[in-house]
């Protein structure tokens, strides 16, 4: 049986989550996210950011959340600035610009914005002929795995701040961003630095949903009304209030993570020790490392992980994911395949 290493989310959840959803299968919800278990789930993220004045609202998926999100923020002449490889510019199908929006894709090197490059994208945007930037749109962990410091972001906030830019992070991945060991941030930085942000849980062992936070007023106002509008309100929405109920009890959002983490950090060793470089330094449980074609070849035999891209004739960058659910015997088997095939 092949074994993935494909995406993190090729498993259902984890039990904790399954045993919370069949103990309340049988009880009756008011529908819409107007039920108990939602309002108990966002009080638990509140406490966990440290913020009272926020409005959250739990969405099935990152692609509808990113077009609910930056819809809301911007007016029909506005446009989101990103990084070039953003999930919103590469991944969601030109959803942004399905609803009217134009996508200002930033050229990098690994996958995060400066305020350099916001800088180089309003200073292309002149005047009333263009369209008018009036948004950021971050990644953390990013789309290569990279993540953000905190003085990254307090730079990018700032910045954003001083030029009346909203700033919208997307945190599908959050969880592999907190938990790496070279993070500094915690949500409780994330809030008071984004005017909106949300917490992935699709990525990191849910069954699926997203928990959108907006702090930022403009933004707030009439959001039901447009989640409804864009057929992004699940009827059964307390399924996603207790999945968020159970993900921040007794840190199971974060043992998660740490998880895939770990995970993540055995490949990169076994990688680095075998010759290996990577493509970019991803310290999450995205890793991208530039292999022989011929071993990559061989491995696909028995794993299944992306192509990322072409280094050369006879090089590949590969992309391999961790998860919540990863296995420690899959990892075994993969970093004894690539030693064997690595010695030949």
């Amino acid at each position: 049986m092949i074994y993935s290493f494909n995406n993190d989310y090729s498993e259902g959840a984890h039990p904790r989550i399954l045993q919370a959803l069949m103990e309340a299968n049988l009880q009756q919800n008011i529908g819409y996210s107007m039920d108990t278990h939602s309002d108990h789930a966002k009080e638990l993220i509140k406490q966990e950011i440290q913020r009272d004045d926020v409005d959250i609202h739990m969405i099935v998926g990152g692609t509808q959340t990113n077009t609910l999100g930056i819809k809301a923020a911007l007016r029909p002449h506005q446009a989101v600035i990103c990084a070039e490889t953003g999930h919103i510019n590469v991944h969601e199908t030109g959803a942004i610009e399905a609803v009217g929006h134009k996508v200002l894709g930033q050229p990098t090197t690994d996958g995060k914005l400066t305020t350099a490059h916001i800088q180089a994208a309003l200073d292309w945007h002149t005047d009333e002929h263009m369209v008018q930037p009036k948004m950021v749109y971050i990644s953390n962990s990013t789309e290569v795995g990279t993540q953000y410091t905190k003085a990254e972001l307090e730079a990018i906030s700032a910045f954003c701040r001083q030029h009346n830019l909203y700033l919208f992070l997307d945190g599908a991945r959050l969880g592999s961003a907190l938990t790496s060991r070279t993070n500094d941030l915690t949500l409780a930085d994330i809030a008071r630095l984004t005017d909106l942000f949300y917490i992935g849980g699709t990525k990191n062992g849910a069954l699926f949903g997203e928990a959108l936070i907006i702090s930022h007023p403009a933004i707030k106002e009439d959001f039901r009304f447009l989640i409804k509008q864009h057929g992004a309100m699940l009827a059964k929405g307390f399924l996603l209030g207790i999945q968020f109920e159970e993900l921040f009890q007794n840190n199971l959002f974060f043992d998660m993570a740490e998880h895939a983490n770990e995970m993540a950090d055995q490949l990169r060793k076994g990688l680095t020790d075998c010759g290996y470089e990577f493509h970019w330094d991803s310290r999450t449980n995205q890793l991208f490392p530039v292999l022989p074609n011929a071993v990559m070849e061989e491995l696909e035999k028995d794993f299944l992980f992306s192509r990322q891209l072409t280094i050369d004739e006879n090089h590949t960058c590969i992309r391999l994911v961790t998860s919540w659910a990863t296995r420690q015997d899959g990892v075994d088997a993969f970093l004894a395949a690539l030693k064997k095939l690595s010695a030949n």
